[in-house]
């Protein structure tokens, strides 16, 4: 481990682009602690209930505490991730936008720019929510319209900015930008909520028992996560030998890597995101608050069930624009490849479709339950939800972005002939 971190800072380029990485974080942690003017982020903590294990609560730990806080960064990247989603919905239902995902490079940029101007509309919706709770609330300290409007504009311009990070990072660092920044903001809670976690203890509120068993099931869910994180089911291909002019080409045999679970840790967020847009706009209507945080409140049955469900949904979602097997089929019949036993063409892409269709059913199923089991052992052993928490999908989060970016700076040192993190 620490010669592969040595081999990792001798390459240049890889160096710059961990550095790089490193300093773009550190200005979202910074900026988490840059307040918006003319609130009492205290009272309104308190008014909202922060550290209770309600939504607030929640979006807090994503992130990083700049909600508890109120700082510019409050509503972190939750509009450019909505705004993301919608885009992604939309590309099937109408021509234009499917023609432009298919045009490559400069069709998936339009669809960039497009994601961002839904960034900008629901992240004025979102601060404009907001800011009337925070008005509602009495923490405003001059609750003139220029105040309101500056507390909105500044919301709105630390998400665009945020989405900004991301981008900058993804461009020129490693990893994912905005899977980086939500990481960043789970990881920096921990310990607090360890400290929270041992005060609790300490006052008698939970059992010894209990944070025992929470901390072997955290293992398992990290143990869990990283297997089947890298699983996959290898599809054999063997290519055709074929001469052009006085050489002989093809003939090897090599396999197509399907995972278990190719969408990684998106339908988790993205199954959180959706779930938290209408109890966020319930908090804005009072006639319909008290029905929507019955139905959708965290840890109810129909949240729980309507979360799986959605984790489910979305991982076969992502897989379908990740992966598409008659396009895999056709390049493999173009360069003279098969999969031993079936004809090139159709019959190979149903084949793939197929065998992906059923180990992305294992794959989502094992996201759904892990994204669910804390709520289920919350239950069990009494532990308070803001616990829950830093399980399930936090965990799912944090080990599924560190892979990723691992497999990434492990890409770079074997390119090099260096010997990698994983064996």
């Amino acid at each position: 481990m620490l010669d592969a971190l040595r081999n990792a800072w001798r390459i240049d380029d890889l160096r710059r682009k961990l550095i790089y990485t490193a300093a773009l974080l550190a200005v979202f942690r910074i900026g988490s602690f840059v307040p918006v003017p003319g609130v009492d982020a205290i009272g309104l903590a308190e008014s909202l209930d922060i550290g209770g294990g309600n939504i607030f609560g929640f979006l807090n730990l994503f992130t990083g505490g700049a909600l508890g806080r109120f700082t510019i960064f409050a509503m972190g990247v939750n509009p450019y991730i909505t705004s993301s989603i919608i885009l992604q919905l939309l590309t099937i239902v109408i021509p234009r936008l499917e023609e432009l995902a298919k045009e490559g490079i400069e069709g998936r940029k339009k669809i960039q720019q497009y994601t961002r101007y839904g960034t900008v509309v629901l992240g004025l919706i979102q601060a404009y929510g907001i800011t009337v709770l925070a008005k509602n609330s009495n923490v405003v300290t001059n609750p003139t319209f220029f105040s309101l409007l500056t507390i909105v504009v500044t919301l709105t311009a630390g998400t665009m900015f945020l989405m900004w990070l991301g981008e900058k990072i993804s461009e020129n660092g490693i990893g994912n930008g905005i899977s980086l920044i939500i990481f960043a903001g789970i990881v920096a809670e921990f310990p607090v909520g360890l400290i929270q976690t041992f005060q609790t203890v300490g006052e008698g509120g939970v059992s010894a028992f209990s944070l025992i068993v929470l901390a072997v099931l955290f293992v398992a869910i990290v143990a869990a996560v990283v297997m089947v994180q890298e699983g996959q089911r290898r599809i054999p291909v063997q290519y055709a030998k074929r001469v052009v002019g006085r050489r002989m080409y093809g003939g090897q045999a090599t396999h197509i890597p399907l995972r278990v679970n190719n969408a990684g840790v998106i339908p988790v967020i993205f199954a959180s995101s959706v779930l938290t847009f209408p109890l966020t706009l319930a908090q804005f209507i009072p006639a319909i608050a008290p029905a929507v945080t019955r139905w959708f409140g965290i840890g109810s049955t129909f949240y729980v069930v309507s979360y799986a469900l959605l984790v489910i949904f979305f991982t076969y979602f992502y897989t379908a624009v990740t992966f598409n097997p008659v396009e895999v089929a056709n390049n493999m019949r173009k360069h003279g490849g098969f999969v031993p036993g079936l004809r090139p063409g159709r019959p190979t892409a149903e084949y793939l479709d197929r065998i992906l269709t059923r180990i992305t059913l294992a794959g989502a199923i094992f996201l759904a339950f892990i994204a669910v089991l804390p709520y289920v052992m919350s239950a069990i052993t009494q532990l308070p939800m803001a616990f829950v928490f830093f399980g399930g999908t936090s965990l799912l989060i944090v080990v599924g972005v560190a892979l990723d970016t691992m497999k990434q700076i492990e890409a770079h040192l074997l390119m090099r002939h260096y010997e990698g993190f994983l064996k």
